[in-house]
């Protein structure tokens, strides 16, 4: 891959990642059963301060996805999507082992499914690791504020007496 290209790798991680984020943390926080479903949830798992909890939770995630689909505050939002994602990794499909599709059997109406094993949540931890550590890429906000200082910077440099 040319080295002018390879920028452009962390795009659709963003973008599909920014997605998936918003899809699940849209109802969280725009939707009345959506979000006491999940607040309900919560509660059923035992943690504390569960209604509080479901709309941080919301908050991190429509905001989050947000961040990752423009390229902005990646870094920021990618530590606090992988802190959600290992929570439900352990506290809720851990028990369903690895398989995302998880068939517990079969009758006339069809093949009957349980709770999705941890498999999409190590995707998803994956993606947000490169991130992480790779960064927006090209095409984002953080490319486009950085390359902004960098030309305020030389002019600056080559201003009269600069």
């Amino acid at each position: 891959m040319r080295d002018d290209t390879r920028d452009f790798a962390p795009l659709p991680i963003r973008l599909m990642l920014g997605f998936g984020m918003l899809y699940h943390g849209w109802p969280k926080l725009f939707d009345a059963q959506g979000h006491q479903g999940f607040e309900a949830t919560l509660r059923g798992l035992g943690f504390p301060a569960a209604g509080p909890l479901a709309w941080l939770v919301g908050i991190v995630e429509v905001f989050g996805g947000l961040a990752l689909f423009v390229g902005a505050f990646v870094g920021v939002a990618a530590a606090l999507l992988i802190v959600i994602q290992l929570v439900a990794l352990f506290r809720v499909h851990l028990s369903s082992g690895f398989n995302f599709i998880h068939v517990t059997g079969v009758t006339d109406a069809g093949a009957q499914f349980g709770l999705p094993g941890y498999e999409v949540n190590l995707l998803y931890i994956a993606g947000l690791a490169a991130l992480l550590l790779g960064g927006a890429g090209t095409l984002s906000v953080e490319r486009m504020l950085a390359r902004r200082r960098r030309g305020a910077a030389q002019r600056s440099d080559t201003a009269p007496g600069g």
